[in-house]
C-alpha cells in the first residue's frame, strides 16, 4: 500500500502530530534530484548527521568489486508518518557512511515498509521536502511533502546553509546548557566533597580509589555509573581533570577520552590473562605477584616496556581517511603480533555518539581518611566533533593510550584482572577535537536568566 505526498496544509498541523509521538527535534532536508531511493540521500560530507540520528551498532560492509564502496552500515529505527498521524515501520532503513569520500547517506527506507511515499522517493522530481522528527524514545519519523504544499513556503523561513534547517526543538531541549552551567556552578560552590559513586539504588557509596573525582562528579549530578554508550548529563559528555587551578580548565593532568575494550587481536582472541602474560610486565613498584600492562604508547613509537607499536590500520594519514574499514587503531609487536585492535567502525560509533557536546571541569584533591575533590568555576565547552579528528589528533600524537591493566594473584591459580584500556590527551591540545570550544566562567551564570 503506497502513501501520497502529505495532504497536510500547515506546519502547524504536522508539528502537532509529531509531538503526539514524542518528538523533541524536528528538522527537515530539500531534497535534490539524487536524493531517491535509488541514489540514496545525502546526509552530509561528514559524520556529523550522527550527532542527530539515533542509529544502532556499526558494522563493516566491505565491497567486493570497488574498494571505494566499502562503507560502515548501521540501522536505523526509522518510521513514516501518514496524513492521519499514523506511524508506519520501514525495517531496513540503515545509515552508509563511506568514510574514503567521507559522505553519510540514507538507504533501505522504502524496502519493506508496508506504507511509504514510495513513488516520489523513487523519482527525481524537484521540490520535495523531507522532514524528520527525533523522539525522546530515539525513534526517526519521516514525513514528505511537494513544492505545491503551502507548508514548503512556511519552511523558507528556517532554511539554513547545513544539510538539516531545525524547525523546533523542545524547550527542554533547548536548555540543556543552560541546566549544565547551573549544576556545575552549584556543584562548583560545594566546596570539598567525598569521594563516592552513586550505589544502583541512588545511595552514596564511599570510593577510595584514585579515580573517584569522575564518579564524585557524576554521583553530584544523579548520574549512575554505567557503560551505556550514550552522554553522561542532558547529552553532554562530563570530563573532570586535576588542574592547577580551579579557574584553568584547560591545564592540568591529562583527560580520558574513552576506554573501550580492543575488539580484535590477541587481547581479544586468547583474553586478558595470556595478553598480560606475553605483553606485560611485573609490577615496577614490587608488589608481590603482579603485572601490569600499562605506558603511553603513541602511534609510530615504539613502547620499551610492552615492546609494542601503537598503528592506525588502513588509515591514510595524508588524506585523513578511512581507506580499510576492516582496520582500526592496533598494537602491534616487533615481530609482527597483533595485540590489541580497536576496529574502526566500533570506535566511529562511540566517539561521534558521546562526544557531540562535552564539558572539561577542572578539579583538585586533597588526600585524607577518605580522599576529596573539589570543581572548578570555569570550565569549558566543546561542541560538533567528528572521527576524523580523532584520528588526526592520534597520527599527530596528541591522543595517546595510556592503559592501566593489572593482573594480582599472577601465578595463582585465580587471578584478578583489572581492565583499563585508556585513550588520553592534555587539556590544552582538547581545542583541536571539536569545532568550537568556549570558556565559561560559572561565577557570572545567573540561574534564574
Amino acid at each position: 500500500m503506497g502513501l501520497e505526498l502529505s495532504e497536510i496544509k500547515s506546519l502547524d498541523a504536522i508539528r502537532g502530530m509529531m509531538t503526539k509521538h514524542n518528538v523533541n527535534t524536528l528538522v527537515f532536508k530539500r531534497l535534490a534530484p539524487n536524493d531517491n531511493s535509488k541514489n540514496q540521500i545525502y546526509l552530509g560530507a561528514d559524520y556529523s548527521s550522527l550527532q542527530l540520528l539515533p542509529f544502532g551498532k556499526v558494522f563493516a560492509d566491505k565491497s567486493k568489486k570497488d574498494s571505494k564502496r566499502d562503507r560502515f552500515k548501521a540501522d536505523l529505527p526509522f518510521f513514516w508518518m501518514d496524513d492521519e498521524g499514523r506511524l508506519h515501520k520501514a525495517p531496513n532503513a540503515q545509515l552508509i557512511l563511506y568514510p574514503k569520500y567521507p559522505e553519510v547517506r540514507m538507504s533501505g527506507f522504502l524496502k519493506g515498509a508496508r506504507v511509504c511515499p514510495g513513488a516520489y522517493l523513487r523519482s527525481r522530481d524537484p521540490g520535495r521536502i523531507l522532514l524528520l522528527g527525533i523522539t525522546g524514545d530515539q525513534r526517526i519519523i519521516g514525513h514528505l511533502v511537494g513544492r505545491e504544499n503551502p507548508v514548503t513556503r512556511e519552511l523558507e523561513q528556517y532554511d539554513s546553509e547545513a544539510v538539516f534547517s531545525e524547525i523546533f526543538k523542545k524547550e527542554a531541549e533547548q536548555d540543556t546548557r543552560k541546566q549544565l552551567l547551573t549544576a556545575l556552578k552549584e556543584i562548583s560552590e560545594l566546596g570539598w566533597i567525598n569521594s563516592f559513586k552513586l550505589g544502583a539504588n541512588g545511595e552514596r557509596v564511599p570510593y577510595k580509589a584514585q579515580n573517584g573525582g569522575g564518579y564524585t562528579l557524576e554521583g553530584l549530578l544523579g548520574v549512575t555509573p554505567n557503560g551505556l554508550n550514550e552522554p553522561d548529563f542532558l547529552g553532554w559528555e562530563l570530563k573532570q581533570h586535576r588542574s592547577p587551578g580551579l579557574d584553568k580548565p584547560l591545564s592540568g593532568g591529562a583527560v580520558t577520552l574513552m576506554t573501550p575494550e580492543p575488539t580484535g587481536g590477541f587481547y581479544r582472541t586468547e583474553g586478558i590473562f595470556d595478553f598480560v602474560r606475553k605483553f606485560g610486565y611485573p609490577d615496577t613498584k614490587g608488589r608481590e605477584d603482579r603485572f601490569n600492562f600499562g605506558g603511553v604508547h603513541k602511534f609510530g613509537e615504539l613502547q620499551a616496556r610492552t615492546g609494542l607499536t601503537l598503528q592506525l590500520t588502513g588509515y591514510d594519514i595524508k588524506k585523513n581517511q578511512i581507506a580499510d574499514i576492516t582496520g582500526g587503531i592496533s598494537l602491534v609487536s616487533e615481530d609482527g603480533v597483533e595485540a590489541a585492535i580497536w576496529h574502526y567502525g566500533t570506535l566511529l560509533e562511540k566517539w561521534n555518539r558521546k562526544h557531540a557536546k562535552a564539558a572539561y571541569i577542572p578539579s583538585a584533591s586533597r588526600k585524607g581518611e577518605i580522599t576529596q575533590y573539589q570543581y572548578g568555576h570555569v570550565i569549558a565547552l566543546g561542541v560538533g566533533t567528528d572521527f576524523g579528528k580523532f584520528l588526526s589528533a592520534m597520527a599527530s600524537r596528541i591522543i595517546y593510550y595510556d592503559p592501566g591493566i593489572k593482573v594480582e594473584g599472577f601465578s595463582s591459580d585465580k587471578p584478578k584482572a583489572k581492565k583499563r584500556s585508556q585513550f588520553r590527551i592534555k587539556p590544552k591540545d582538547i581545542p583541536v577535537l571539536y569545532e568550537s570550544m568556549e570558556l565559561v566562567d560559572l561565577m557570572t551564570i545567573d540561574p534564574g536568566s
